[in-house]
């Protein structure tokens, strides 16, 4: 079986080498370099703590990679896990908490429900009295998303996975209502499947398929910052989930600071957005931090920034299905595709040579639950 992955990023390089493994023949192709779109400014999370079952599933499924990931690949990634700390400022989200709490336990992970005294034994400068409870887990953390990319890049290779960078998809090749490969700026490549992990770009691709989803690219940002209490390294990643505020230890106590704070939220072109971090953001991201936590009172200083790409969809939910015959989506992970590419590039090549996933149970992931108004499937535990 041939199939042509779209897109460079960990979510196209996961796939592919779960494709290659299992015996198919695999050009992958990338308009940049590899994990030069959104993996190389993502902040590398890795959590079990969401609000559905589906994502909760999708992290621990990634998981087994994850904490496999130097003895398979052979590159040490990085992976610390001093835990995540979500905030509740309201008693309604205090109670979905709860509710999120019950829900993981459920399905094995160890989060746990903290009263605001609880939380502030994890995080020792936390403005306590301003929230209401909290939910936690140890085992949660964050990795290099770089070293992740050039693990998989050696594995692809390996497997006999063939690598095109600097080629960029012109054209989704269709025959009647089947995708039957690409037409790349260098040559066509035909193909019994072509998938579309194009990140930020997906919904582009799937443009050439005549295919309308709606996944979109939104801009992200991230400050390093110098606190004026340095933040110890196991110091949970916290997130003020009522003001979507959210902070990180670094090295040599300096912290990762971000959140959204734009309400219009527009879309933006993916190929001509600023990379750069703008001031005036990073100074309300560090005000935010503040107000949850002291180490950032008086002059913390920011040193530097940078901003990256979100494939957001309405639901934070990510389509990964067949599309159309031959088309497989595996894009819109709204911020989540890092952590959850393990498994997605093993669902995927579940769905083209077995023709169904049962790694993870994603029928809900179908991008059909968009003809539905007001679905039930929200992801709301988003930074």
């Amino acid at each position: 079986m041939d199939v042509v992955a779209v897109g460079g990023g960990i979510v196209g390089l996961a796939s592919a080498y779960s494709l290659a493994e299992a015996g198919a023949n695999v050009t992958l192709v990338e308009k940049g370099s590899l994990g030069s779109g959104s993996t190389a400014r993502s902040a590398g999370g890795i959590r079990t703590q969401f609000s559905t079952p589906v994502n909760v599933e999708l992290s621990l499924a990634s998981l087994e990679v994850w904490d496999d990931f130097e003895a398979e690949f052979g590159v040490d990634i990085a992976h610390r896990r001093p835990g995540y700390l979500f905030l509740a400022r309201s008693e309604e989200t205090a109670e979905r908490f709860r509710a999120d709490v019950a829900m993981q336990n459920d399905l094995g992970v160890g989060s746990r429900y903290l009263s605001p005294a609880e939380a502030r034994d994890r995080c020792p400068e936390l403005r306590a009295e301003r929230f209401v409870a909290a939910q936690y887990n140890a085992a949660d953390g964050f990795a290099d998303p770089n070293l992740a990319v050039q693990g998989y890049a050696e594995a692809c290779r390996e497997a006999g996975v063939e690598i095109r960078t600097k080629t960029a998809v012109r054209d989704v090749l269709t025959d009647d209502s089947s995708v039957i490969g690409v037409e790349t700026d260098a040559e066509r490549i035909d193909a019994d499947f072509v998938v579309n992990a194009a990140g930020a770009w997906a919904g582009r691709v799937a443009g050439m398929a005549s295919l309308d989803l709606p996944i979109h690219p939104r801009r992200r940002q991230i400050a390093t910052v110098e606190p004026t209490t340095p933040v110890s390294e196991d110091v949970p990643l916290t997130i003020d989930l009522d003001t979507g505020s959210y902070f990180r230890p670094e090295r040599d106590g300096a912290a990762l600071v971000g959140g959204q704070f734009d309400e219009a939220d527009p879309d933006v072109d993916p190929d001509a957005y600023s990379e750069s971090m703008d001031l005036e953001w990073a100074a309300t991201a560090v005000e935010r931090a503040a107000d949850c936590a002291a180490y950032f009172d008086g002059d913390s200083r920011i040193r530097r920034g940078w901003a990256g790409l979100y494939a957001v969809t309405p639901d934070h939910h990510p389509v990964v299905e067949e599309t159309v015959p031959g088309f497989v989506t595996a894009a819109g992970f709204s911020g989540h595709g890092f952590q959850h590419a393990p498994a997605t590039g093993k669902l995927v090549a579940q769905l083209c040579l077995d023709g169904e996933a049962s790694l993870v149970d994603v029928s809900q992931l179908s991008s059909d639950r968009f003809d539905d108004e007001g679905g039930e499937l929200v992801e709301r535990n988003v930074a």
